[in-house]
């Protein structure tokens, strides 16, 4: 598919000016230049065009907005003065596997005052000696060349980073909270279990001492009982004195 086609079809009947993010990898480009990208893409801030044959960036258009370009795979090897010009706020640049064998090539970059990662990974440029040192010298402003900065320290993933910095911070308080619970549960239960068991024995002792009052209740009947018979066979005595 062309490239214009392929811009086309990304629109999807919206218009240029709304689009933050565009990718064109893969499509053709016939003459090695830029083709349907106009200057109506004002809030354009991402743009892919990898593997598109692109030969010269010089029917770029001005897109005031765009901070990371995606170039790898073309067959660039100059005309990149035009990105100063056209994307003046590019923080972003990806050149690997391309055609930039010179430092000369790179030096037009110079003016890109924002460019803090460039990548010219595959590129003949990088077989040069003392090549990461030359190029950290003609552009100052780069923080990060082919992923690391001078120390060779790897330049941050930031999606990767915040995935994994809230994966950590939603873990860890979770699992304190966790503890915690479990060990207001477990207190919980004890003193249910102490509460329980004392409960348990007032029980146990007011059961006793209701037996013990029926028992003694019981023998004060049997008492009286056993004092009225003997009462009841005194009588019966005075009688058959009588008689």
């Amino acid at each position: 598919m062309d490239m214009k086609k392929r811009i086309t079809l990304e629109l999807r009947n919206r218009s240029p000016t709304e689009i933050a993010e565009l990718v064109l990898d893969n499509s053709r480009s016939a003459d090695g230049e830029v083709e349907g990208l106009t200057d109506e893409f004002t809030e354009l801030e991402f743009l892919s065009m990898v593997n598109v044959g692109l030969s010269s960036l010089a029917k770029l258009p001005s897109l005031p907005k765009l901070r990371k370009l995606e170039l790898s795979d073309n067959n660039l090897s100059g005309s990149l003065e035009t990105l100063s010009e056209k994307c003046p706020n590019l923080t972003y640049l990806n050149l690997s596997g391309n055609k930039i064998k010179e430092l000369s090539n790179v030096e037009a970059l110079q003016n890109l005052k924002s460019l803090q990662s460039l990548d010219l990974f595959n590129c003949e440029i990088t077989s040069l000696e003392d090549y990461r040192e030359s190029v950290f010298e003609l552009l100052p402003q780069v923080t990060y060349l082919d992923g690391f900065d001078q120390e060779d320290n790897e330049a941050p993933d930031s999606e990767a980073d915040d995935e994994d910095e809230d994966g950590e911070d939603g873990a860890g308080p979770t699992g304190d909270y966790d503890d915690e619970d479990d060990e207001e549960e477990d207190e919980d239960c004890s003193e249910g279990a102490e509460v329980g068991l004392s409960f348990q024995e007032d029980d146990d002792d007011e059961d006793d001492y209701a037996e013990e009052e029926e028992e003694e209740d019981q023998a004060g009947v049997q008492g009286q009982k056993r004092k009225r018979d003997v009462d009841d066979e005194g009588e019966d005595d005075d009688d058959d004195e009588d008689d």
